[in-house]
């Protein structure tokens, strides 16, 4: 359409990563120590009391001792009494320094607590006890991680898959890294490993879809964030995702589709944005209006929809043989209302600078 001003939202579609960091991607079920997540930041609120097990028998050893003291600590830790947990765990570590599986477990739940430096503290002390025992090196790994360090977390990821290659969560986590670092490549391989370990999870195919997405790749990404769709329940990233390589492809029906079954499910402004662009390219132009102004109502700065907004209004300016001016100063209040908050956005400059 000659006389079309082309939609240009400035939203810059990066891979969703349901791990901010998000958690789901993380891992949520392990082994050895526990590596559980999502656990909650305080003590559990119910009247209970603890309930460890019976009083061991004094002709115990201190090696013995330290063992049940670290059973005491899982049951603690399952019960929700975690500060009596992490005291049962200082014993066992008191009682026998170079057992590995105490800074584990200890940095587990205060990871679980949200105290990342001290979670750091307690699988350090365990990596330097022992270097090759790996839920220390995967906790570490796992808590740098959600520090944003991830170059850090990177290197000890690496260390922990030299101890176990095929650990699922591991290779899991060290892809979507790589792709936080904006180094798809390098965490091609992993996230490929990690479906290949367990081809029934769902965030590992998220995962592997926002890799090859970054990569160029969009027809490779669709498959999986489909194929992810039908092993887990829907979240508005994986939607977001499939809408993104599906645009890219060309296939705008089924944007569409996943764009409006984004919006009944998960209503959002980006959501009704993303609509409304889609709409706007198929020519349905009042409609694409309305989803902007809706995504609006969501949030009033989110500066994607003011771009369509004024897009649509300075259209209606164009299509009018430029005499509605009303049309044209709607437009350009809507591009320095985005301007305001997102100023690197030289297409929309460029437009204010053309028709201001």
């Amino acid at each position: 359409m000659s006389n079309t001003i082309a939609h240009r939202s400035g939203l810059q579609m990066k891979p969703a990563l349901l791990c901010a960091v998000s958690l789901t991607l993380l891992g949520t079920t392990g082994c050895g120590t526990g590596r559980w997540l999502g656990l909650g930041g305080s003590e559990s609120s119910n009247n209970a009391k603890p309930t460890g097990n019976n009083t061991p028998s004094p002709q115990l050893t201190n090696k013995e001792f330290a063992e049940f003291a670290m059973e005491n600590a899982n049951s603690l830790r399952q019960q929700g009494f975690y500060q009596d947990a992490l005291r049962e765990l200082q014993r066992a570590i008191a009682l026998n320094p170079e057992l590995p599986a105490a800074y584990a477990q200890a940095g587990d739940i205060y990871r679980d607590l949200g105290e990342y430096q001290q979670a750091e503290k307690s699988y350090r002390e365990g990596v330097r006890k022992n270097p090759r025992d790996f839920d220390n090196n995967f906790g570490l790994g796992l808590t740098l991680h959600l520090m944003n360090r991830l170059s850090e977390a990177v290197r000890t990821y690496l260390v922990a898959l030299t101890i176990r290659p095929d650990d699922f969560e591991t290779n899991k986590n060290l892809g979507i890294t790589y792709l936080q670092l904006n180094e798809p490549r390098q965490g091609l391989p992993y996230a490929v490993r990690a479906v290949e370990l367990n081809p029934t999870s769902g965030p590992a195919r998220v995962n592997l879809g926002a890799i090859y997405a970054a990569l160029g790749d969009d027809r490779n990404a669709v498959v999986e964030y489909q194929q992810a769709a039908e092993l887990m329940e829907l979240s508005p990233e994986l939607l977001l995702n499939l809408a993104e390589s599906l645009r890219k492809l060309g296939r705008e029906e089924e944007v569409f589709n996943t764009l409006k079954q984004l919006v009944a499910v998960s209503p959002s402004a980006v959501a009704h944005e993303r609509l409304g662009a889609a709409l706007f390219r198929n020519a349905e132009y009042q409609a694409s209006y309305d989803q902007f102004q809706r995504a609006l109502e969501f949030d009033p700065d989110h500066y994607p929809a003011l771009n369509g907004l004024g897009v649509y209004k300075l259209n209606v300016y164009l299509w009018s043989d430029k005499r509605d001016r009303s049309a044209m100063n709607e437009a350009i209040t809507a591009f320095r209302r985005s301007l305001q908050i997102n100023p690197s956005q030289p297409r929309i400059i460029e437009l204010i600078t053309r028709y201001n």
